[in-house]
């Protein structure tokens, strides 16, 4: 199992949100690419970036920092935020990403999932956030009609790498996942889950290790790394056992 520390961007900056809320946001360290190297020194194998700007106006705002972290570091990325087209997705691609994550565009065009996933094999993440079982877009603003299940299944057969599950009620509040929710998509699905939103304590990952057998290839972390509240080389061990 894979311990993705997460980079969320916001005018530049790491930043972590509560509840998607951008008016909550709290920057951790103005620096991306050194966030990135640091991340990179303490073991970490993977990072997870999100341009927040992006999510909510549907088109790459980061970009520079996104850049200087791609040259900061040696390590494999995914990004996700605003990337709604095929041609943003070669764009990432070509750049040194190497998954990109789709999260409204699954929602508003899964064809478009499906093509990218033959054009770009292995190197397509689909990102659902739920909030109250239902998917919510554009930057978790608005909540649609559809399942989160229902969406998952959708891409069973399209070579998608993984799904990043987001719990937005969990997300930085430091309460734990949502453990029976992410273990019941698992179960549903063939295609590996990323759990994501509230992991706050190496407790929290050992809950998340026990129900590896269903599905579950990593766990992403932001505020909970950040703020120490995870012990680094305790919980790579765990997640690498």
């Amino acid at each position: 199992m894979i311990l993705f520390p997460a980079i969320d961007l916001k005018n530049s900056q790491c930043v972590r949100l509560e509840k998607g809320e951008m008016g909550s946001a709290k920057v951790f360290n103005p620096d991306p690419a050194a966030q990135a190297k640091q991340f990179e020194a303490q073991g970490f194998q993977w990072i997870h970036i999100v341009d927040l700007n992006g999510a909510f106006e549907g088109k790459s705002i980061n970009k520079q920092a996104v850049e200087s972290i791609v040259k900061s570091v040696n390590i494999p990325l995914q990004l996700g935020g605003g990337i709604r087209d095929l041609a943003a997705i070669e764009n990432w691609l070509n750049a040194g990403i190497t998954r990109v994550i789709l999260g409204t565009i699954a929602l508003r065009n899964p064809e478009l999932v499906k093509t990218a996933c033959k054009k770009f094999p292995n190197k397509i993440v689909v990102g659902i956030d739920g909030r109250e079982g239902f998917v919510a877009v554009e930057g978790w603003a608005e909540k649609s009609e559809v399942g989160v299940e229902e969406l998952a299944l959708k891409f069973e057969d399209a070579g998608v790498a993984a799904i990043v599950y987001t719990d937005i009620e969990r997300d930085g509040m430091m309460q734990g996942p949502n453990i029976e929710a992410t273990r019941k998509l698992a179960e549903r699905l063939t295609t590996p889950v990323i759990a994501s939103g509230g992991v706050s304590s190496i407790e929290d990952l050992k809950k998340l290790k026990a129900i590896e057998k269903s599905g579950i290839a990593g766990v992403i972390s932001g505020r909970a790394i950040y703020d120490g509240q995870i012990p680094i080389v305790e919980a790579l061990k765990l997640m690498a056992a």
